[in-house]
């Protein structure tokens, strides 16, 4: 889409510029609801109230008075331009110094020919070796604009930028410097950073709005019933920083399909609360003495049921020898008895 150098100092290295990024959607056109009929817009000036076409529009800038400046196409050609087919390297900077908010468009940069793969190479290494990126001027459709030139893999790429005044100031955006955070906080809110980062992978994500969209029309093209599909309200306020923290490190952990699991701000908000301080000591001194008294009572059951066993046993044994001392009673008497029959 650009042919041209790229210059630093008297180096030259002649490429060409493709587009990087390709955009992917459904293109919808405005039509009449009644009736589906296409809506063509015409350009009309206001002065004659006639059609114009393409070859007759000019450029124009209007004044604060109401003065009228008409610039033809043949003007703006002959401006001068000098980074029209030169990408002009300013300055090579450190990668850090480049505030993200001033990227804009990606583009490919390749070597126009084989002679000119040796300096683009050189360019390539020195960068790499640096970690340097080169700010340089490019014009693209009579445009002219800051660039960012870099290394991506084994290609130059330039990433188009925005002029320094054209970043708003943030002004006072930003919240005031009396809230801070605790450091309980700070290492749930890392691991939370750290349980989604687990396995991602960009080349899995899809725009999901895009499919929905698709599975609309394709709806109305077959005239099936139009799905309809509900998106979660987002969350207004946040009451318990610290639960919401655990909360999302369960549901980011859990698996799709897998039943929600309880976590500790779960358990936490199940647990029964705790006593206030003025009765906190009163409250573990009965906890005290009521584990005392329970020791007390399994200790005295213990000997309880030690001192019955040992009484058992010992009736138990005079049993014994009661029945073997009237044995022999019995045995000595049957003796005698025959004695004095005989």
């Amino acid at each position: 889409m650009w042919k041209g150098a790229i210059g630093f100092g008297l180096v030259s290295v002649p490429v060409r510029l493709y587009a990087a990024v390709q955009e992917h959607g459904l293109r919808l056109h405005q039509v009449h609801d009644a009736d589906g009929g296409r809506i063509h817009l015409k350009r009309v000036c206001e002065a004659c109230g006639e059609q114009v076409d393409y070859e007759h529009i000019a450029k124009g800038y209007q004044d604060d008075e109401g003065h009228t400046a008409v610039v033809t196409q043949d003007e703006l050609a002959g401006l001068p331009l000098p980074s029209k087919k030169l990408i002009d390297v300013l300055a090579f900077v450190d990668a850090g110094r480049i505030d993200p908010l001033q990227l804009s468009s990606g583009y490919y940069l390749a070597p126009e020919s084989a002679a000119a793969s040796k300096p683009y190479v050189l360019l390539r290494e020195t960068l790499k070796q640096t970690e340097r990126v080169a700010v340089t001027k490019i014009a693209l459709r009579t445009r002219e604009s800051l660039a960012l030139l870099r290394v991506h893999g084994d290609l130059l790429t330039l990433h188009t930028m925005y002029w320094p005044d054209e970043i708003r100031d943030a002004g006072e955006l930003a919240p005031p410097s009396s809230v801070t955070v605790r450091p309980q906080e700070l290492k749930m809110a890392t691991s939370l950073m750290d349980t989604l980062s687990e396995e991602f992978d960009f080349e899995e994500l899809e725009d999901e709005y895009e499919i929905a969209l698709g599975e609309l029309i394709s709806a109305h093209l077959s005239d099936r019933p139009v799905p309809r599909k509900e998106t979660a309200p987002a969350p207004d306020n946040v009451i318990d920083l610290m639960a919401a923290l655990q909360a999302s490190i369960d549901s980011a952990a859990r698996k799709p399909g897998e039943e929600e699991r309880p976590g500790r701000a779960a358990k936490k908000a199940a647990a029964p609360a705790k006593p206030a301080r003025g009765t906190a000591k009163t409250s573990a001194a009965a906890q005290k003495r009521t584990s005392a008294k329970k020791t007390a009572a399994a200790s005295a059951g213990s000997t309880g049921r030690k001192a019955t066993a040992k009484t058992a046993t010992a009736k138990a044994s005079s049993a014994k020898t009661g029945t073997a001392k009237t044995a022999k009673k019995t045995a000595a008497t049957r003796k005698s008895g025959r004695r004095a029959a005989s």
